[in-house]
């Protein structure tokens, strides 16, 4: 009697050894099908968020554009069989949607061949509040803006009643400081709030070398400001006057940001430079300090 329960002990070890394996067998599957399923929707999500901000960028243009460019990004991100949903609405928000089904590895033992995985991704634009990058002009914020309408943007102070069309002075006061910075933009942040002094002078001159060094650096025939690399298109100030003494304009408050597409180029004799105003997007930020609404936004994931 000893000797079988001795032998009965033996199968025992053995069948709890078979299910002590089967059990870390199941953890393994169970960890290797739901790495392989993190991994996968996390990639998703990043491609969903990378198409959604693209995307969105366009939305100043057309829903072609739109659709063209988170096309694109899907196919740089490998997701080129991925279903894929692209919702625009008239607030200025893109959505992009995408389903994957995402084949299992050790769960199809038990019948379970794939799950089907779904991720979506919001971007909104907003007025933008902070940017690099702007000219030394601005406008008044009292301006009524018409996008397609031509601007003519005053650089004469000496025809202007306050001597000044706002002209500014970003990297301090000079005309090789001002052209500087009106051919390259400037460097540094500029944000709702920040007080910026005016330039003063008949800059004209200066004015005519960079915008003609502007028209003569985009590629693109007349019109076609749609392009990020066109450097016709320039970031402009709007302001509100907030130093005004002996009937000239010291400084100004900036309350936005619009963008000038410059149509004409300056000859000697000009001193405005004519364009018109249109609706972009940029690589500025958004705010919660109320910037004005005149066509410059920023691109910011919501959801």
């Amino acid at each position: 009697m000893l000797k079988r329960l001795k032998m009965n002990e033996q199968g025992n070890a053995i069948v709890l050894a078979a299910l002590a394996l089967g059990g870390l067998l199941l953890i393994v599957g169970l960890v290797i099908d739901g790495g392989h399923l993190f991994m996968t929707k996390s990639h998703l999500q990043k491609t969903a968020n990378a198409a959604a901000l693209s995307g969105a960028q366009e939305l100043p243009n057309s829903d072609a554009d739109v659709n063209n460019v988170v096309d694109k990004i899907i196919e740089e991100h490998g997701e080129t069989s991925t279903q894929n949903r692209v919702n625009l609405d008239v607030e200025q928000q893109l959505e992009v949607e995408l389903t994957k089904d995402v084949p299992l590895f050790f769960s199809k033992l038990f019948g379970v061949e794939k799950v089907p995985i779904h991720v979506n991704a919001k971007a909104a634009l907003n007025p933008m509040a902070k940017a690099k990058g702007a000219v030394p002009l601005g406008i008044d914020e009292s301006v009524e803006l018409v996008y397609g309408d031509t601007y003519s943007l005053k650089v004469d102070s000496g025809d202007s009643e306050a001597g000044n069309f706002g002209v500014l002075a970003l990297d301090g006061p000079g005309a090789k400081l001002y052209s500087e910075s009106l051919t390259t933009g400037f460097d540094e942040n500029l944000e709702i709030g920040d007080i910026i002094n005016t330039q003063t002078g008949n800059i004209a001159g200066k004015t005519r070398d960079a915008i003609n060094y502007r028209i003569d650096n985009c590629p693109y025939p007349v019109g076609e400001y749609e392009h990020r690399d066109c450097s016709r298109v320039m970031l402009v100030i709007v302001y509100k006057p907030y130093d005004n003494d002996s009937n000239q304009m010291k400084s100004i408050e900036i309350t936005g940001f619009a963008y000038f597409y410059i149509t004409e180029p300056m000859s000697s004799t000009d001193d405005s430079i004519e364009g018109i105003f249109i609706k972009r997007t940029g690589t500025g930020f958004t705010g919660d300090n109320g910037p004005l609404d005149r066509g410059a936004y920023a691109v910011k994931l919501i959801e």
